[in-house]
């Protein structure tokens, strides 16, 4: 659901055995991926990295500053993901680097067929509901948050390469296969405010994102909702769980969280109020739903962004 979700740590190199100190590589080849860890031990400023396959970097520790596609750098920290086209060259900033505190990070490595053949399967075994495109990856929503979803098989991943176990290539390919699918579903969810929106005329679960989003001060019925999707409530549950990655209850619950964290940057609303306008009956459930999905209550997440007078 919400919050960020670091990645297990993962043990640093012996210095004796660093080859250089920026983008030192360690790489793990197996017959469908590889998994590369990079550490940078020095500030090191537009570092070039280039690969063949698509890839999925993760950070691990420290800060780094992405270049990518010709935008404006951004920073790039522990519990996020950046995905990486083929044949693409990222420039990185590593400005606080420095012996005793390098940055880390991963890149698995995916074989153009082996994503293809993935997607290819998904859309003619679980063909998307909300759009005629089907699945596919979306570079548009390259960064991102780590859920706890791929969180796990980020680290699954990063066990099963650098095991000796000699089932690993095909327990590396069936954890490759469901991190495809959960990053589409992270980009589907991401999605939602552009998408589900403007397609809510002509597509039954856009509709009732749309319903959700403008209604989340309500207390709001699956049953209701299912009805609205003209499906049972068994074939509505599989269709949003599929493309969202979120039960529709998991769905509701995190738009009223986003709502709430919009609340708290006005500092004159009492968390009583907030708790009202997002649809829950009662504060101390509605501020120990926040910790759970936040890390922090409400009033520390308030403290957090709100700047005193």
């Amino acid at each position: 659901m919400s919050g960020i979700h670091p990645l297990n740590s993962v043990a640093l190199s012996d210095k004796r055995n660093l080859k250089t100190l920026v983008e030192n590589r360690t790489a793990y080849t197996l017959e469908k991926c590889e998994l590369n860890v990079f550490e940078t031990h020095a500030p090191s400023f537009l570092v070039p990295l280039t690969f063949n396959d698509f890839v999925v970097t993760s950070m691990l520790r420290g800060k780094k500053v992405m270049h990518l596609f010709d935008k404006n750098g951004f920073d790039y920290l522990p519990g996020e993901t950046v995905i990486v086209p083929a044949n693409t060259t990222m420039k990185i900033d590593f400005p606080e680097a420095q012996d005793g505190n390098p940055t880390q990070c991963t890149a698995l490595a995916i074989e153009g067929e082996h994503i293809r053949r993935t997607i290819h399967y998904l859309n003619e075994n679980f063909p998307k509901e909300t759009d005629k495109d089907g699945w596919k990856l979306d570079y548009s929503q390259y960064h991102f948050y780590n859920n706890e979803e791929i969180a796990l098989l980020i680290n699954k991943l990063i066990s099963i390469c650098t095991s000796n176990n000699s089932g690993k290539d095909v327990f590396a390919d069936l954890a490759v296969k469901e991190l495809l699918f959960r990053i589409m579903q992270v980009q589907n969810l991401n999605h939602t405010n552009d998408y589900y929106i403007n397609a809510s005329n002509t597509n039954s679960l856009a509709f009732i994102v749309g319903y959700i989003k403008e209604n989340i001060s309500s207390s709001i019925s699956i049953d209701y909702l299912s009805n609205k999707a003209y499906m049972s409530k068994s074939s509505f549950y599989r269709a949003f769980k599929r493309e969202l990655g979120l039960s529709p209850q998991e769905y509701i619950l995190m738009e009223k969280i986003r709502r709430a964290k919009k609340l708290l940057e006005n500092p004159k609303l009492k968390i009583a109020s907030i708790c009202s306008e997002t649809g829950f009956q009662d504060v101390n459930y509605f501020i120990r739903l926040f910790k759970k999905m936040e890390g922090i209550t409400p009033h520390q997440y308030r403290l957090s962004i709100v700047k005193p007078d």
